[in-house]
């Protein structure tokens, strides 16, 4: 991996968003929990069943992923590929 999970993280911005991953698009929503201590990513395919969820602990100098009901590697794949489209101005 060439970039850090936290890295990739970063990239999503707080909120909603949207994406693209493997051809598919996600709604994806990023919240903050615990005073910015934590975070919980969740990306749904808009108009199908799959999903990413984890959580991520800051702690000290490190952090910690913890993905949600799925492998480590699902949501490694998920942040490097996801590509995020650009808002629509209103």
């Amino acid at each position: 991996m060439n970039e850090s999970v936290l890295n990739m993280m970063d990239k999503i911005p707080e909120g909603y968003s949207e994406g693209i991953y493997c051809g598919t698009k996600y709604g994806i929503t990023k919240t903050f929990f615990n005073k910015g201590k934590s975070l919980k990513i969740f990306g749904k395919a808009l108009g199908g069943s799959d999903f990413v969820s984890f959580n991520y602990y800051f702690i000290k100098n490190e952090g910690l992923l913890k993905p949600c009901e799925m492998p480590e590697s699902k949501v490694i794949d998920f942040l490097q590929k996801l590509m995020l489209t650009p808002d629509k101005e209103q």
